[in-house]
């Protein structure tokens, strides 16, 4: 897999003219002029740069999971530092939009170093785009302008600070966008939701869990076609609780089934749930049901 470690050499990949400060790149077209975009089926590469990224999709497949987006309105990509990146021709976009490239570099120092890193959508694969309405548009695309002119026409001790300040902008309306765009999903937060129980018990089913442990949430998510991150974030947001607490709730429940079988013991139901060690799991349970799996059944039997 190739590697860029400067802006100017990833810009060069990309066939775009090498940017006009040595860590930042700004391209706003207005339908001609340049734009990072699809060019040709491509092999995987990563980069040390952030990219964020307006494009109006025009043809092609572009899904996320199972779901495919819907790109009337546009989208804004997020991309971070090493996120692995691969084009395929079968995606077209139009070359009105815009696309900011920055090295991480360039924020050494700032309070924006530490913000951005806690934005969730930077950890977001690139089809996980965030949606924008004509209006939402209108205002990012205010902010791009002014970073626009700022990187063009005045390169001097105070341009770096009013960029950062305007890119600092950005990102926040983006993060209440993007907070809209999770209350729009109810639909499909419980999709994934109920995806994420079918995947654990088809698990279960198999037998997998005896062979291989508890799986991760990751591997989970990987079978979903989904971010670990935006499968955490998803769930966290419409049902109060992350994906692990979610897998303890269906690990418990699982429990509860098996130990009201007779002639089992508590470490062979612990191994029967993925548990290396027993005391592990009866950890968990008490945590969760605040008695002992023993007292549980002890309970249970006197019912």
């Amino acid at each position: 897999m190739q590697h860029f470690k400067t802006l100017s050499s990833y810009l060069s990949y990309l066939k775009l003219p090498s940017p006009e400060h040595p860590m930042l790149s700004v391209f706003n077209s207005k339908g001609d002029g340049y734009l990072p975009c699809p060019r040709e089926s491509s092999p995987p590469i990563t980069n040390d740069c952030y990219s964020i990224s307006f494009k109006k999709y025009v043809e092609g497949d572009l899904n996320y999971g199972r779901t495919n987006y819907d790109f009337t309105n546009g989208a804004l990509i997020f991309i971070a530092p090493r996120q692995v990146l691969q084009w395929d021709n079968s995606v077209v976009f139009e070359q009105k939009g815009f696309s900011i490239n920055f090295h991480e570099d360039f924020l050494k120092g700032t309070e924006l170093a530490l913000q951005i890193k806690k934005y969730g959508f930077f950890s977001y694969s690139v089809n996980e785009a965030l949606h924008l309405s004509p209006k939402e548009e209108k205002q990012i695309e205010s902010i791009v302008e002014n970073i626009e002119i700022e990187y063009q026409n005045n390169q001097d001790e105070f341009s770096k600070e009013i960029i950062i300040s305007q890119l600092s902008t950005l990102l926040k309306y983006a993060n209440r966008f993007y907070e809209r765009q999770f209350l729009n999903r109810k639909e499909l937060s419980t999709n994934l939701l109920e995806q994420f129980n079918t995947q654990l018990l088809a698990y279960f089913e198999s037998g997998q869990i005896q062979e291989k442990g508890i799986p991760s949430i990751e591997q989970i998510a990987n079978k979903m076609s989904v971010s670990q991150r935006y499968l955490s974030d998803t769930l966290k947001k419409e049902t109060g609780k992350t994906t692990t607490e979610h897998l303890h709730l269906i690990l418990i429940n699982e429990a509860k089934h098996i130990l009201l079988q007779p002639n089992k013991s508590i470490s062979e139901v612990a191994f029967e749930l993925g548990f290396e060690y027993p005391q592990y799991f009866s950890r968990l349970f008490k945590k969760k049901e605040g008695i002992s799996p023993t007292k549980y059944r002890e309970l249970y039997k006197m019912n």
